[in-house]
């Protein structure tokens, strides 16, 4: 698709921003001269919601290509022949966060319009009248954009404290408002101290890009009370000092989190299309797409994952995917989760312990990834000092194989993987606990392209298993997590210079906690995104009668219930948006 013409042609607008954290991933609303946009790689639920000011709660049946199996069979009658100057505004299948019924207090966090890449900074101070022992904290972020602006990254600390990442929609020339909600609870031990605020959406502002970000972000604080005790919660929540940890010594239980994204611009925003020499593909890394996150403590490898395969809201070459529904996660980046329990008792001798996290298959010298470090640690109160000891880590040859097959359509062909199990214990006041993570990995992708890359597919399969086992406290302890991500797609670019794309996005987990070998709680989730979108490239805007159908399925039941909620799009109208279960 003509791709390196895009990279050359942005690289002064977009990629000069890129070592600051809050640069917008480089997939965005097509400029003037949409070939530009054309030849742009494919690119670019905590618990989510991004809700319209006007949702209906049921609204004619319409179908998106690729849609859930369950999606209406065709168009409404009002639905336009193709996108306007305006669409619904942006929102998304996932649940709101549930509220306990009890009283609340909320606090203003950040206010602030975006338009280059300073810094909103300010103030927390915790809220008085609810305690400091909360059922529920309830993160809100309100946003509004008009005009022309590419798709940003952004984030917001509280004490140092990285408590959400975020990305932007694109806005119309007419305007467009969303909201993102987060259960953000697990930080309460960083709320119940005041705090420097610091939130940047880093965003460019000029004569073609006009898109000023307006967000608002409070937290809401809802109070124990009757039934309805406080949430149980880390008892700190702690960042890194110069790249090392010092962990309570006290500390009996311990959990890392990486807010880890590809983005900033350049072809690490879409890692999963690189390829390797001599493939003739305009984004090259020397083994390919595999990736991996890594964590280390004092150098030992301690943690693997696979990253979120996230796609922005101008991802793929085409934004007419993402005007209304984005993509899993793309409002909400989940940080990646880490068990270092077994390293507790190594963590407790007092002294600072360095922690590094890297991403396996990053180019030398290559930037892109942004991976901020939480530590959440739960204490012994009745121990000054916890002792305990590493007793095993045992990794498996890191898997990364990528076959190339030259011909009329390129080929390359990925398999990747990886195994790592850790084993240690604490002597707490309530007995020896010892604690097993083991984590599997597992990738395959065909990519498969043509000649100036007018044609571009790719499908790919992630798996990351999870099981932690916890002996001491009782009976035996499990917890089991199967997740699983996929994307399916094509970019084709006509002779015409119609530009079509069709992707469907899947993120889907299983969790399942047994007790004596019992099962105590499980749950299922299948976040299913689809979308097909086609526009004329190398037109001025008025003139890309772009027309697309978008979906999203949302199913998360389990132990605790069920949700079941299904949207559908056409040319930027909503026509359904459908609650069962």
């Amino acid at each position: 698709m003509r791709r390196r013409i895009v990279m050359s042609m942005l690289a002064g607008v977009i990629l000069s921003a890129s070592t600051f954290l809050g640069a917008g991933p480089a997939s965005a609303e097509p400029p003037a001269d949409a070939a530009q946009l054309a030849a742009t790689p494919a690119r670019s639920a905590d618990q989510v919601a991004a809700t319209p000011r006007d949702a209906p709660s049921e609204t004619p049946a319409a179908t998106a290509a690729e849609a859930p199996a369950d999606a209406p069979a065709g168009p409404a009658a009002d639905t336009p022949a193709e996108f306007g100057t305006d669409w619904h505004d942006p929102l998304t299948a996932a649940p709101p966060v549930a509220r306990p019924a009890t009283k609340s207090c909320a606090v203003t966090v950040a206010e602030a319009q975006f338009r280059d890449f300073t810094p909103y900074r300010g103030a927390y101070t915790p809220p008085s009248g609810c305690g400091d022992r909360w059922s529920k904290v309830v993160l809100r972020l309100d946003g509004k954009v008009k005009g022309r602006q590419f798709d940003r990254l952004g984030y917001l600390h509280i004490g140092g404290v990285e408590i959400f990442r975020t990305s932007t929609p694109e806005p119309s020339p007419d305007g467009i408002e969303w909201s993102v909600e987060k259960d953000v609870t697990r930080y309460s031990d960083t709320f119940r101290r005041g705090g420097d605020v610091e939130m940047l959406i880093g965003n460019v502002v000029d004569d073609t890009y006009t898109g000023v970000l307006d967000v608002k972000v409070t937290l809401t604080f809802y109070a124990q009370g009757g039934a309805v005790k406080s949430a149980a919660t880390p008892d700190r929540v702690l960042t890194l000092q110069d790249g090392t940890l010092t962990t309570p010594r006290n500390s009996e239980r311990v959990v890392a989190e990486v807010y880890a994204t590809g983005s900033g611009g350049g072809c690490e925003e879409y890692w999963y299309l690189t390829v390797p020499d001599p493939a003739p593909y305009s984004c090259k890394a020397d083994k390919g797409p595999y990736r991996e996150v890594q964590i280390k403590v004092d150098g030992q490898l301690a943690g693997i994952a696979e990253p979120f395969p996230t796609v922005w809201t101008g991802g793929w070459s085409n934004p007419f995917l993402w005007y209304v529904i984005p993509g899993p996660r793309a409002f909400d980046i989940k940080p990646i989760e880490y068990d270092l329990t077994p390293y507790a008792g190594l963590l407790n001798d007092g002294r600072p312990h360095r922690i590094d996290v890297s991403v396996v298959g990053v180019p030398a010298g290559q930037t892109g990834w942004s991976t901020p470090v939480n530590v959440l640690v739960w204490q012994d109160a009745k121990r000054a000092h916890v002792s305990g000891a590493l007793t095993e880590v045992r990794a498996g040859d890191l898997t990364n194989s990528s076959t190339y097959t030259p011909g009329s359509e390129e080929r390359l062909d990925t398999v990747g993987g990886h195994r790592l199990t850790t084993t240690g214990y604490v002597d707490t006041s309530h007995g020896r606990v010892w604690t097993t993570v083991r984590r599997t990995l597992a990738n395959t992708s065909a990519h498969h392209w043509t000649d100036g890359e007018n044609t571009d597919a790719l499908k790919a399969t992630w798996t990351d298993d999870e099981s932690v086992t916890v002996d001491g406290r009782g009976p035996v302890g499990v917890r089991r997590t199967h997740r699983t991500y996929t994307m399916d797609g094509t970019t084709t670019l006509a002779a015409d210079d119609r530009l079509r794309t069709v992707l469907t996005l899947g993120d889907r987990a299983a969790v399942d906690e047994t007790r004596g070998g019992r099962r105590t709680t499980w749950s299922r989730l299948d976040d299913t995104y689809a979308g097909d979108a086609t526009y004329t490239a190398n037109v001025p805007r008025d003139q890309r009668h772009a027309v697309g159908t978008t979906s999203e399925r949302y199913r998360l039941y389990g132990s605790d219930g069920c949700y079941d909620r299904v949207l559908v799009t056409a040319q930027g109208v909503l026509t359904r948006d459908r609650s069962d279960c």
